[in-house]
Parts: C-alpha cells; sequence; structure tokens
C-alpha cells in the first residue's frame, strides 16, 4: 500500500513535469537580431531577359517611346548652359519661356502680371541640341517634378537677386531684368522690364517651388510677400512652348554686364 502511494506521487510528479514541459516548449519564443548579410546584385544589360514579362511591357514602351520622339519644333543650333560667363543662350530662353507661359495662366488667373523670372543654373540637366527637338528633350532638360510659381518680392528683394548672382559667379537664368556689375563687384543700373527699380515696388517673379522654399540658398525667396502657385510644371511649359513654335528663337540680347 505505502509502494502504492509512492508509485502514485512519482506519477503525479511525472505529469506536472511533462505539461509544464509542453507549454513552456510552446509557448513563442524571443527572437533578436544579430547579423546581417548582403551582397550587391547589379542589374545590367546582360542579364537574361524573361520573355513573358518583355512581351507585356513591350507595347507600352512602343507607346511611351513614340511620345517621347515626336517632333515638336527646330532648334538652328545647340544651346549650352556652359558658354557663358553671365548668361546663356538655353538659361535665357527657358526664362524667358517661364514669363511667356506663366502669364498664360497668371494673367486671368490673378489679373496680375509676372515681372521677371529666375531659375538656378544647376536646374538645367542637358542641352538643347541643334535640330529636331522632341518631347524627350524636353524631359532631358527638366527631368524635375517642379511646378512654376509666382511670388510677389519687395524691390529690396530684388536687389538682392542681383547680389545672389555676383556672389555666385553663375549664369543663373533670367529674365525681365538686367543690371551692370560695378568694379565693386556690386549691382548696378538694375533695370525690371525696361524701368529702373523701385524698391517699394512689389515685383512678381517667376521661379521653381524648390527655389522658392530658399532651395541653392535663395534666401530672398523666403521674404515674399504673396505666393501663388501655378500648378504647371516646368517641364510642361518648356513642351507646350514648343508645341506652338516652328524653328526655336536664340536669345541673344545682354541681361548682365561688367564694367
Amino acid at each position: 500500500m505505502v509502494k502504492l502511494k509512492k508509485y502514485n506521487g512519482f506519477l503525479k510528479l511525472f505529469v506536472i513535469f511533462l505539461t509544464l514541459f509542453f507549454i513552456f516548449s510552446c509557448s513563442p519564443k524571443n527572437y533578436s537580431l544579430t547579423k546581417i548579410e548582403g551582397k550587391q546584385l547589379p542589374i545590367t544589360e546582360k542579364g537574361a531577359q524573361t520573355p513573358e514579362i518583355e512581351n507585356f511591357i513591350k507595347p507600352y514602351r512602343d507607346h511611351i517611346n513614340k511620345d517621347l520622339d515626336s517632333v515638336l519644333a527646330y532648334c538652328p543650333e545647340t544651346l549650352d548652359k556652359s558658354n557663358g560667363k553671365w548668361q546663356t543662350a538655353i538659361g535665357s530662353l527657358m526664362a524667358d519661356v517661364c514669363v511667356q507661359r506663366g502669364n498664360l495662366v497668371f494673367k486671368p488667373r490673378e489679373n496680375k502680371t509676372i515681372d521677371l523670372c529666375l531659375l538656378n543654373h544647376g536646374g538645367i540637366r542637358a542641352i538643347l541640341p541643334k535640330g529636331n527637338v522632341t518631347t524627350r528633350t524636353a524631359f532631358e532638360i527638366m527631368p524635375f517634378e517642379n511646378n512654376l510659381v509666382v511670388l510677389g518680392l519687395k524691390g529690396e528683394q530684388v536687389q538682392e537677386i542681383a547680389t545672389y548672382i555676383i556672389k555666385e559667379k553663375k549664369a543663373q537664368p533670367l529674365s525681365g531684368m538686367t543690371f551692370t556689375i560695378a568694379k565693386d563687384k556690386t549691382a548696378k543700373n538694375i533695370m525690371v522690364q525696361g524701368k529702373p527699380l523701385d524698391l517699394n515696388k512689389i515685383y512678381y517673379v517667376a521661379t521653381n517651388d524648390y527655389l522658392a522654399n530658399r532651395g541653392d540658398n535663395m534666401n530672398f525667396f523666403g521674404k515674399s510677400v504673396e505666393k501663388y502657385d501655378l500648378n504647371y510644371k516646368l517641364r510642361n511649359v518648356l513642351i507646350d512652348y514648343f508645341k506652338e513654335v516652328d524653328t526655336i528663337p536664340v536669345p541673344k540680347d545682354i541681361r548682365i554686364t561688367e564694367e
């Protein structure tokens, strides 16, 4: 009888042990990351193509290429942003086009007129080659999704634009404004739309949304008193302009002079 009681006691302990074992073995384990390994897998043209994928995307690729390669206009000479100290033909053209096309939206919507345009030298990403100009050309020159923005600036901030251009020593695209760089590296004879700069006047300056937010250290744009987003991509500004002209006129006028 005593042996039977001992046996039952051991049996109970064994059952409890098995129960606890299964409970803890089935409970979720906490894992922690200790090491990450990887290797670079370059994507090259040498990689094998999957016929099914290629056949699927081909119609879309052909359609896009057809649109991109459609001829819009003709350029009589190659325009390159590297050809010019204080201004370039391609920069002047882009700024002129932004004023022209921007006013088609700004005038009827706000009953105001764009006075000048300032873009950035680095924003021009390709040349405008001699010959046929296509939609692809516009994408190459302006690959970014920047919108055209108009800012209301006081005359003092317009004066800062000239100071900025002199300091940066780059051919920033400029339209509607001219000035002379004096021997002491200050701006003089600042003219807007052919009239002397009025420090008390509000001027409407076209630019892109990146620069409007003080990009490229254009901090004067942060002092604007009015702001209008035209919801008009700069790339589309170029495309629409190319569509309406047969031969692109090359700007030759001098906008910045040195003493």
